[in-house]
């Protein structure tokens, strides 16, 4: 019996060391992390990390170079990446758009366009989050949050009304033959359900609008995407 908790004693301070030394590891990080602009350099290092972060998704124009040239090309100051070591481990593109009716129906290929035709309009009223990456082995660092609020600061900065998005709904695949789309977004926004991209979008301070079918091609989320909106507390 003695022995017992003893042994439970030490494994338990070892998990415990193990967990604080992993806590220091994060905070010694976080200094490094660098935010800045994307800049045309950077492509090749974004498309291999989009397709490390979603290879099902980035197999498409996602990954593609002219994608992330017509962004820099069109709104540089809306493309940022995280750096850490001089290696980049995340991005975040955007563009300015204007919905009409501000809630339409869309696709991830109505925003972006092609190599021709885009949506975006600088006199649009809102920041559209069209694409986040985050490499594996970098993520639960705070790294995407960070690119969020860049975003938010980029949205005050240029008095824009609101910042919207398609966000997949990355384990609805597990659940679409017990329910819909839209009840999976419901629960996950009442906290019944975890989805690792609605959850963090909503402690992100994001709210959930409504369902966008055949959004983009996912065999994760069967294409289907949460409308997503933050608002500008500062807009006038």
């Amino acid at each position: 019996m003695v022995f017992s908790i003893i042994y439970g004693a030490l494994i338990y301070t070892f998990y415990i060391r193990e967990f604080m030394d992993s806590v220091r590891i994060l905070d010694n990080m976080r200094p490094a992390i660098i935010i800045r602009n994307t800049q045309e350099k950077d492509i090749s290092q974004i498309i291999a990390l989009q397709r490390k972060s979603f290879p099902d998704v980035a197999a498409g124009m996602i990954s593609a170079p002219s994608f992330l040239e017509n962004h820099i090309r069109l709104f540089p100051e809306g493309q940022f990446c995280a750096e850490l070591n001089e290696m980049i481990v995340a991005s975040a593109c955007s563009l300015i758009v204007s919905l009409q009716p501000e809630y339409a129906d869309h696709t991830w290929y109505d925003i972006v366009g092609d190599q021709k035709t885009t949506s975006h309009n600088p006199k649009g009223d809102s920041l559209y989050a069209d694409d986040i990456s985050t490499h594996p082995n970098f993520r639960c660092l705070g790294i995407a949050t960070m690119l969020y609020n860049v975003r938010k600061d980029l949205v005050i900065k240029l008095n824009l009304r609101r910042i919207i998005g398609g966000g997949r709904l990355l384990h609805y695949c597990e659940y679409a033959d017990k329910m819909s789309a839209m009840e999976y977004a419901q629960k996950v926004t009442k906290g019944k359900l975890k989805d690792p991209v609605l959850s963090f979008q909503l402690k992100n301070g994001f709210t959930f609008i409504k369902i966008l079918p055949n959004y983009i091609y996912d065999t994760q989320s069967l294409n289907y995407a949460s409308f997503i909106e933050w608002l500008n507390p500062k807009y006038r």
